[in-house]
């Protein structure tokens, strides 16, 4: 179903972009087939995958637009409290005094890899090394090779900059230089027993450039055969510890311009030895994501963040779903859908079959303009509106858009909720191009309902809502 939409004319202000006939020099390094992915914290991988129906059915709804599934990685705080036992038959065994903790030691099983080998996308799995037991985290790395078909990587340890003097794997004191020994000793025995090479996701770092993959790579040496790709972690803000958040500032394009013009510097760092970089924890706070990740708004944030961090060389990002029950920043849960999905979906659509995207405005305002290509020719549009709403009148803002070609008019989806701050939980439940995804489920709902922009002498002028975003198909 399309609605036709004439030329806006009740905007008050004005953008006017000329979309180049090919990608321009500022365009993205090639796009895999599905830059976004799904990181899964390693205790609750069991239950997100037999235990939440949603799981399945929300990565399968992104793959249906890509072509190939979202990859995922499964890891995080518990991966360096997790200790492989040979003997266990349940895929995991941990005890909490709340089902909303996370434990504080765990084991886990072969059948874990097992269950990890069921995917149909590629897999990245972490294990321990803060607690300095090589031969266990080797043991374990046999068997995730021998039973996850579409192993991408293994991690070794997560986040290693927030281990402590007292972590075993320090012995009494702890840097990112004693890290860096650590690691690239760790890459050598893991790949040389493996008898592979390209199979260590190095880095996973949270704090560059403090700790950073521009410090790691260039001294990789004769370990760098065994690097498959260099990790960052990365959240714009914080929920730990009471710390306030602000989803205006999370959903701002200028803002979100700068915070990601920092992962230029480690995706170069790891291109130089041949590596990709990627986003391999990301989400919006950290601890949880407190009260602003499940919103509207945070989806707008993923649409735009992604983009960014794709055209500042991230090759992937891995979106965090935490504690399943206890996650604000979750895409869904056992019982809801969070409104970020939204974010994500909208992405998938956008960046189908796409080889680069390109931002067309000058990152300086609140209105974005992304264009996207396949091979030599422009695809899509994004348009995106990240002025604040949360009631009242809805601002709109109009983009020119001109180098369209000889075409009479062209088809749009547009993404929207009643405001920025609207939770599918709560019942403000957004659409893209009318459609939505059930709770408990994500078994996608509605009708798709287009909208027909006309063009005129290869230009169109696009009205996009205050806190909305519009995919223009070329």
């Amino acid at each position: 179903m399309h609605a036709v939409i004439l030329a806006a004319t009740t905007a008050s202000v004005a953008l006017a972009v000329t979309v180049p006939a090919s990608p321009p020099s500022n365009a993205s390094p090639q796009l895999e087939p599905a830059p976004i992915g799904v990181s899964i914290e390693f205790f609750t991988f069991s239950d997100y995958m037999k235990v939440v129906p949603s799981t399945k059915t929300c990565l399968s709804n992104m793959g249906d637009l890509s072509g190939a599934l979202p990859p995922i990685r499964v890891g995080g705080t518990t991966q360096d409290r997790a200790t492989y036992d040979a003997n266990l038959t349940s895929d995991v065994r941990y005890t909490v005094a709340s089902t909303s903790d996370a434990p504080t030691t765990l084991t886990y099983g072969p059948s874990y890899m097992t269950l990890a080998g069921t995917y149909g996308g590629n897999v990245t799995i972490g294990f321990n090394r803060q607690l300095n037991n090589l031969n266990n985290t080797i043991a374990a790395s046999k068997v995730a090779v021998s039973r996850i078909k579409n192993l991408y990587a293994i991690e070794l340890g997560n986040e290693p900059d927030l281990y402590s003097a007292s972590s075993p794997i320090a012995g009494g004191s702890w840097s990112q230089a004693k890290d860096i020994t650590s690691q690239t000793s760790w890459q050598s025995s893991v790949g040389s027993t493996l008898g592979k090479t390209s199979i260590i996701q190095a880095g996973v770092y949270l704090q560059p450039p403090t700790w950073a993959t521009a410090n790691l790579a260039p001294k990789e040496g004769s370990s760098a055969e065994y690097v498959k790709s260099f990790s960052g972690h990365s959240y714009p803000q914080s929920a730990c510890g009471g710390a306030s958040t602000d989803l205006k500032t999370l959903m701002s394009h200028t803002d979100i311009v700068s915070y990601t013009k920092k992962y230029a510097v480690e995706a170069v760092a790891a291109r130089r030895i041949g590596k990709p970089y990627v986003l391999g924890e990301t989400n919006s706070a950290t601890c949880g994501g407190g009260g602003i990740s499940p919103t509207f708004g945070a989806a707008l944030w993923i649409v735009d963040y992604t983009f960014q961090a794709l055209l500042a060389g991230a090759s992937r990002l891995y979106f965090h779903q935490g504690t399943i029950g206890n996650c604000q920043y979750c895409w869904w849960g056992r019982y809801s859908m969070g409104a970020p999905y939204y974010g994500a979906y909208f992405v998938a659509a956008a960046l189908a079959g796409a080889d680069k995207i390109a931002m067309l405005d000058a990152g300086k305002s609140s209105y974005a303009v992304y264009a996207i290509y396949n091979g030599q020719r422009p695809v899509r549009l994004v348009l995106y509106n990240s002025d604040y709403y949360i009631g009242g009148t809805r601002g709109t803002y109009a983009f020119i858009v001109d180098g369209l070609g000889a075409v009479a008019s062209v088809r749009a989806r547009r993404l929207t909720a009643p405001a920025a701050t609207s939770r599918q939980d709560r019942g403000g439940n957004p659409t893209f191009a009318g459609l939505g995804f059930a709770n408990a489920t994500c078994d996608r709902t509605g009708t798709e309902k287009g909208e027909t922009v006309v063009v005129s002498g290869g230009k169109a002028t696009f009205s996009v809502g205050a806190s909305e975003a519009l995919l223009v198909d070329l």
